[in-house]
């Protein structure tokens, strides 16, 4: 019986690996330190999870360079976004919203959404305890 069972386990070994594989590389063009959940919520014209996390380490080296994060953005229905924000040093900043009523998520919205938490981002590093 131990025979038939071992081709089963490795089957599921290589399938679990090769989900994690591929876990990996929907993320693999994001910055470290940016996850975005429901990401294929976003329009694919917008830049999806990759433009957003771009957006957002443009913004923040613009205007908090040498600042460092972790942030998590949901994408939520109705074309909303939020995001956990935390500082290295473990602080959390205020959650950050976003809405856009008039029209889907685009790149532009992901430059203001960016740019409003770059600004938070920058406050907190002149804030530094």
């Amino acid at each position: 019986m131990r025979v038939r069972l071992a081709p089963i386990a490795v089957a599921a070994v290589l399938a679990g690996s090769a989900g994690a594989a591929c876990a990996m590389s929907n993320s693999e063009h994001q910055p470290a330190g940016c996850r975005v959940l429901g990401g294929e919520r976003l329009p694919v014209e917008s830049g999806g999870a990759d433009g957003l996390c771009k957006a957002i380490a443009d913004a923040a080296e613009a205007q908090a360079p040498g600042v460092g994060y972790d942030i998590e953005v949901t994408v939520l229905p109705l074309s909303r976004l939020s995001a956990s924000v935390t500082l290295r040093d473990g602080r959390k900043l205020p959650e950050q919203n976003f809405a856009r009523m008039d029209k889907p998520l685009s790149s532009g919205a992901f430059r203001r959404f960016a740019t409003a938490i770059a600004g938070e981002l920058a406050k907190a590093g002149v804030n530094k305890s």
